[in-house]
């Protein structure tokens, strides 16, 4: 595991230095026919992180948001840039994101915020990191002042969670910062308490990085609705928290959730 986390972290940075080169120049923005946008460096990310897979590791396969490669029950599953809207419109907000998913588990979790050379990275069973330094969750509940939650929502997202915002405005501080991968490592930190993410279809490479890195540093990461579920296929959203409000906000979303 040792081996997988440092490949995962030569990857990371390699990642980091693209997004860098082309933040600031003309990325090459494109809308994808599910609507989402893509620039030229999620594709030279993934399309790098393929090659070293199959030279390194070639019985393993990779499933990327822009490009997949292979079949196997080792599985390489990155966001290249998560926050790309955001990149695209050369706001500093978007991390990298790399999990290697065993048997549908995340084991390995690496992401990598080149804006402020932050690396989070965990093994499963041995902690959670920022640049090597232990990280943890908050233990605050949903009406504590202290308390930030993130919320994402998008026109083409299946669930429309507007009546769950609503009730835990009422309780807590909401807002967006237009990276779900990001906002989770914030969890992780403790600077966040919560974040709920409607994405589903194919939407597993935004959080399965996000789920060993949270669940190490103490928290709990589940679908919307507190089910453990696969990493190696879409998802039914998530709900990523401290494990302190995850119950509460289960309930909630249970009660307000509109499918669409």
């Amino acid at each position: 595991m040792e081996e997988y986390l440092e490949f995962a972290k030569d990857i990371a940075y390699y990642a980091g230095k693209i997004m860098i080169k082309y933040f600031n120049q003309n990325n090459d923005s494109s809308y994808k026919e599910d609507k989402t946008i893509v620039t030229i460096a999620d594709k030279i990310i993934n399309s790098y992180l393929i090659k070293k897979v199959k030279e390194k590791y070639p019985r393993h396969s990779v499933d990327g948001e822009e490009e997949q490669f292979g079949q196997s029950n080792f599985v390489w599953v990155c966001d290249p840039i998560d926050g790309t809207a955001m990149y695209a419109r050369h706001i500093p907000i978007a991390v990298f994101s790399l999990a290697l998913v065993i048997d549908g588990i995340p084991n390995i979790g690496v992401i990598y915020d080149p804006f402020t050379d932050s690396l989070y990275t965990a093994i499963k069973g041995e902690g959670a990191y920022k640049n090597n330094e232990k990280i943890s969750v908050n233990d605050y509940t949903l009406d504590d002042i202290r308390t930030v939650c993130h919320c994402d929502m998008w026109s083409k997202a299946k669930y429309n969670v507007c009546k769950v915002f609503e009730k835990l405005r009422k309780k807590t501080y909401l807002n967006d910062i237009g990276s779900i991968t990001r906002a989770g490592c914030l969890v992780a930190t403790g600077d966040y308490s919560l974040t709920i993410f409607t994405g589903t279809e194919h939407k597993h490479c935004d959080i399965a990085a996000v789920k060993v890195i949270v669940e190490e540093a103490g928290g709990k990461v589940t679908d919307l609705f507190g089910n453990e579920q696969r990493y190696d296929k879409s998802i039914n959203g998530a709900l990523v928290s401290n494990g302190k409000v995850h119950d509460e906000v289960v309930n909630v979303i249970k009660k307000y959730i509109i499918e669409e």
